[in-house]
Parts: C-alpha cells; structure tokens; sequence
C-alpha cells in the first residue's frame, strides 16, 4: 500500500457544546493533514501529483480560514468538532479530486483514505475511509 499526505492549515474560532454547556468561543490553528492512497503506482510512479492534492486541499482550507466555524454551513447538523472537520474536509477533498483519482492523473484505484485535524498540539482527531469497492 502506498500513501502521501498533504498539509495545510487554517485559523478559525468555535465554541463547542460539551455536556449540555457551551464552552466561550476560542480560536485555533487547526493543522490538517490529508492522506491518499492506493494499491499500486501509476505508470510514471505516483499515486498522486502533490500539487493537485495541495491546491484542491488548500481550496478547502481558505473556505474555513477565519471565521466562526458555528455559522459555517457544513457544521450546521453537527458542531465544528475535529471530528466533523476531518470529515468535511475528507468528503470535499475526495469530491475535488474524483476526477484526478478515478485515473486522470492518479495511480489506478487511488483514494483519500484519511484526513487528520488537529487543534491543539498532540490532539489529533482522524476521519478514516475504507477503500472503495470495499465491504
């Protein structure tokens, strides 16, 4: 199995509901790192193009820079937790990069396995996805 990973970061704010409390609203530099994967190489021995990853990821990221994650539309089902956010960033990236993973410049079968938030140092929350074709 074969992986790169990408990061990137972004400044934002929240306030998360832990226990029936609201916490006050606070900032991080959330530091985020996105991973895909694949089987086996492309012809030219890749699984990816960095920079196609870099810029789909840092789209995604500018989306998120310096606001309050509350009132961002994709936490609106659920809070902005790490977890939400790997999950949002994951599900965005591997919209972004379909068409460059489905074999248009990607190793065949390649995929964003995982996506990893962290918001504090050593706190990292990771949104994971099976392999496609995968039971």
């Amino acid at each position: 199995m074969y992986e790169l990973s990408v990061q990137g970061e972004f400044c934002a704010a929240h306030a998360l509901l832990i226990g029936g409390v609201r916490e006050p609203i606070h900032g991080h530099n959330f530091r985020v790192r996105a991973c895909v994967s694949a089987g086996e190489l492309d012809a030219d021995g890749f699984v990816c193009d960095f920079h196609v990853v870099q810029r789909s990821l840092g789209e995604i990221l500018d989306d998120l820079s310096d606001c309050n994650l509350q009132e961002h539309a994709a936490f609106r089902e659920g809070g902005p937790t790490a977890e939400h956010i790997a999950r949002h960033i994951h599900a965005e990236l591997a919209r972004r990069l379909g068409a460059a993973l489905a074999g248009g410049g990607a190793a065949p079968r390649a995929w964003v396995s995982a996506v990893g938030v962290t918001e504090a140092p050593g706190c990292e929350a990771i949104y994971r996805a099976e392999r496609p074709g995968r039971a």
